[in-house]
């Protein structure tokens, strides 16, 4: 017994030169200053992931994806199967603070110009990994099959049908006909399962890979003398396992005083209900879409406003190249100002739909 872990660490050793990594986690730096705590956030969304996939997989015990079955099983879930009930609650919850998480990294990385060269790459994966996680929302949002998931997945798509000549093949494609049904929800579960994780391990493989090749930038215009360097381990992350304890606890306090509810079940005949809403996450596009007059000189409000949503993603995702003082290493008002209208935008816009619940 005594020589067992010394072989069993030998024999893993040889095979995955983990003492080679254990020297590289402790000959690597890490920059500390007084902007450092927004680094944490990366870290966060890479753990809140990891749980998404856990309660993920226990959900796929239980669940199918039918709409003669749907609901049901997730009552049986909340209800039959033992701590179903806060694994399900655990997951809903979880998948909120994510992208809430993934926002706040993303505009932090933003505001402290970490997308500069030659950051380029890991900018653009992290974008391509926010739409993932917002079609991770739309895509999981549908399959508890309760009336409010399914008009909200009808309204969705018909913004998403009314884009010029492409729109209705994509609403076709995605529902799976012209209307949400069986088909529906069978495309959206194996998205949801199956096609979205594939691309969220690749991308977020190419992510993390980029960090710990080219490192954590330093802000621009921030003097080297406020600027200190730390060991990843243990300094590093034992701040970071402990953002990730206190996330973890913030889940379990939400899980348990205000478990996921469950719904009623869809009604595809029923009318739309009153004050249908989607997700937080896209209430500011809800929004726009709402309180846009109809016509704007000869375009209809809607298409506008979705060419405006494409144009200005588009923009975000090419910030590093268009950014040329970055690149120089000096101060960009004119993007931190844009940043922030931006960022003030998806706030006000996001609260207006909760305070105005009439809009």
């Amino acid at each position: 017994m005594k020589n067992l872990i010394p072989s069993a660490y030998s024999y893993l050793d040889s095979r995955f030169k983990l003492t080679e990594l254990a020297q590289f986690a402790k000959k690597k730096k890490v920059p500390e200053h007084k902007h450092s705590f927004w680094y944490y956030f990366g870290g966060i969304c890479l753990f809140l992931f990891v749980i998404q996939v856990l309660t993920g997989i226990m959900l796929l015990l239980y669940y199918s994806p039918s709409i003669d079955s749907a609901h049901e099983s997730i009552e049986y879930i909340m209800s039959q199967v033992k701590f179903g009930w806060l694994i399900r609650s655990v997951h809903s919850w979880t998948a909120n603070i994510l992208i809430g998480a993934i926002f706040i990294h993303m505009f932090s990385s933003f505001f402290l110009k970490a997308y500069r060269p030659p950051r380029e790459l890991t900018w653009i994966t992290g974008f391509f990994l926010l739409l993932i996680f917002l079609f991770f929302g739309f895509s999981g949002y549908l399959l508890p099959w309760n009336e409010l998931s399914f008009f909200a997945t009808r309204v969705g798509t018909d913004i998403a049908g009314t884009i010029p000549l492409i729109g209705k093949p994509i609403k076709t494609f995605i529902l799976g006909g012209p209307e949400v049904s069986g088909a529906t929800i069978a495309r959206f579960f194996w998205l949801h399962v199956a096609v979205l994780p594939l691309f969220t391990v690749l991308l977020l493989g190419a992510h993390v890979l980029l960090v710990q090749i080219l490192g954590m930038s330093k802000p621009v215009g921030l003097p080297e003398s406020q600027v200190k360097e730390v060991p990843f381990f243990p300094n590093f992350i034992l701040k970071d396992s402990l953002g990730w304890m206190i996330i973890l606890a913030l889940i379990g306090v939400l899980c348990v005083f205000f478990p996921w509810e469950v719904g009623q079940k869809a009604d595809p005949f029923a009318a739309t209900p009153m004050g249908i809403k989607p997700e937080w996450y896209f209430t500011f596009m809800f929004t726009t879409l709402k309180i846009i007059p109809s016509h704007i000189l000869f375009i209809e409000g809607e298409i506008l406003a979705i060419f405006g949503f494409m144009i200005g993603g588009l923009f975000w995702m090419l910030v590093p190249l268009i950014d040329r003082n970055a690149a120089k290493e000096k101060r960009s008002p004119v993007f931190s100002f844009i940043g922030l209208i931006v960022l003030l935008y998806i706030i006000v816009m996001t609260a207006l739909i909760y305070l105005l619940p009439g809009l």
